[in-house]
């Protein structure tokens, strides 16, 4: 399991090898990321997820892989073929890579479906890097491994940044909801996105097939902000409300990270040399920019819209997970009352004000 130290993968470390679903092999990149895994006394190894050697020997005698590796544009299209090369010679059978809806957009069009054609025209430079990976997935399918590709979006539950973060932005006062929260949240609750897993690494079926994964009862951002408010002792009604989303124009750092992810640029990066890589880092070190797209006008006080979470909260649309249905027999298994139940539980041990 490759990423086995971040929030689905030391979930995934703890739910396959408690319930004996498998023999689980945790891969990291740091050795503080084994912490978590480290109580079970698995086989975990080290590996960066750029580096085909270590992978190699990390892989050797898996029989599939669960890549959820993440990290910025780079490292997510830098990771793919070193994992597909590593994968191959090591006799690995399937490759089960997690992407993300965003592929799509944060918002995507009414109808999108698996198939919706992809492009590399997001505002956001995380979406392009997705997209792009995926592309080379696709162009590696007919040789080597098996490749499974999962699209799940708001993957929530105990440890996750959208509850840490919804929770530490309403005790902040920061919290905001555009259209009063009316927009669709795509949620899928953890232990639904790892049993989704289990099927795409081990249902015949899967093999090359690309599949959107999430929850059985839609939710908007208010019903998901509502319970977490209430359990914090903050009347939802007192959210900021945002009646149309800021006008957000791109820095040029995210024009610099969305050019990164492309699959030229990445290629000249590995023919680069490392001494010249680190003195243009050093350069751009010192260059002072803005952190990322601004909102014009924002106050230095209460809400402070992002992108990302304005176009997320303009979604319209319900993702249709019914070809995983069909195709692996998935249906969620954990209700998203009880993950967010369990989610808010996580929220009163990790010491935040639980009521």
């Amino acid at each position: 399991m490759l990423g086995a130290g971040g929030f689905v993968g030391s979930r995934a470390v703890e739910l396959f090898h408690l319930t004996g679903t498998f023999d689980v092999r945790p891969v990291v990149r740091r050795p503080g990321s084994m912490a978590r895994a480290a109580r079970f006394r698995l086989d975990s190894r080290l590996a960066d997820a750029q580096d085909t050697r270590q992978l190699e020997e990390a892989f050797r005698g898996c029989d599939a892989v669960l890549h959820l590796a993440t990290g910025d544009p780079r490292v997510i299209v830098g990771s793919v073929q070193p994992v597909h090369e590593a994968a191959t010679r090591a006799g690995v059978r399937r490759i089960v890579y997690m992407s993300s809806a965003s592929v799509h957009g944060q918002s995507p069009d009414p109808g999108t479906v698996e198939e919706t054609p992809l492009h590399r025209r997001h505002a956001i430079a995380y979406n392009n890097a997705k997209v792009e990976a995926e592309r080379q997935w696709q162009r590696l399918q007919p040789r080597g491994p098996e490749v499974v590709v999962l699209r799940p979006a708001i993957v929530f539950g105990p440890r996750s940044r959208w509850v840490s973060a919804c929770a530490e932005e309403l005790l902040a006062g920061r919290a905001y909801l555009v259209d009063r929260g009316r927009g669709v949240c795509n949620t899928i609750y953890v232990d639904n996105l790892l049993h989704a897993s289990r099927l795409a690494l081990t249902v015949p079926e899967a093999a090359g097939q690309t599949f959107f994964v999430g929850d059985r009862e839609p939710m908007t951002w208010r019903e998901f902000y509502e319970p977490i408010a209430k359990a914090l002792g903050i009347d939802p009604g007192t959210i900021a409300a945002l009646d149309r989303a800021p006008d957000f124009r791109p820095g040029v750092r995210d024009r610099v990270r969305a050019l990164k992810s492309t699959a030229a640029v990445q290629f000249g990066l590995r023919c680069t040399p490392p001494r010249l890589k680190r003195s243009v880092k050093a350069a751009l070190a010192g260059w002072r920019n803005p952190d990322s797209a601004q909102a014009s006008g924002a106050a230095a006080t209460g809400p402070h819209p992002t992108l990302e979470m304005t176009m997320l909260q303009q979604c319209r649309w319900q993702l249709d997970w019914s070809k995983a249905a069909t195709a692996i027999g998935y249906e969620p298994v954990v209700s998203a009352a009880e993950g967010m139940r369990r989610s808010i539980a996580w929220l009163r041990f990790a010491g935040y004000p639980v009521r």
